[in-house]
């Protein structure tokens, strides 16, 4: 792992191959970062389009540690993701979009967020476990859980449709002219 005072690129340096391995450390020690966990190796390739511009493409792969939506135990999610940004040099700093601006007195870029955020963006909204991997105590109240409240659903009136709607039930509406 490598510190974090390493990931600050020094753009006068223009073009440059970077490679970083990521582990824990590096996970466990951004503030506010829902994973937590995880093995990453990055590639970094700076390429100086203009005097004032630089373009950043990053290559990741690795894994990250991150909960089952299922059964809520740790699971490993492979990553293996590329990111471009801009970076312009300018009279102050911001970001916005795919775009970091850098002051141009001080032409040093941090890059430990823009890494994590295409990290993040990589991780699939679902995450579970291969089928028959899950937790089996865990499924198993799960599927209690679920029984109880179909049980309960089943068990409620169906309800009576209001009369001014009930016309509405028969029309077609997917007639095409």
């Amino acid at each position: 792992m490598c510190s974090m005072d390493s990931l600050n690129v020094d753009l006068k340096s223009g073009e440059a191959s970077l490679h970083y391995n990521l582990d824990d450390t590096y996970f466990s020690a951004l503030e506010g970062a829902e994973v937590n966990k995880g093995n990453v190796e990055v590639s970094l390739e700076i390429a100086k389009s203009t005097e004032k511009i630089f373009n950043l493409s990053f290559h990741i792969i690795g894994e990250v540690t991150v909960e089952c939506d299922r059964c809520l135990d740790e699971m490993q999610q492979p990553i293996d993701t590329e990111a471009r940004f801009v970076v312009k040099l300018g009279q102050e700093v911001s970001d916005s979009d795919d775009v970091l601006m850098v002051a141009e007195d001080n032409p040093i870029l941090n890059i430990t967020w823009p890494i994590y955020e295409t990290i993040a963006l990589a991780i699939p909204i679902k995450h579970v476990h291969a089928p028959g991997k899950c937790n089996s105590v865990m499924l198993k109240k799960l599927e209690e859980h679920s029984a109880a409240a179909t049980r309960s659903s089943d068990e409620d009136e169906p309800q009576d449709i209001d009369p001014r709607w009930s016309k509405l039930a028969g029309l077609n509406f997917d007639n095409k002219n």
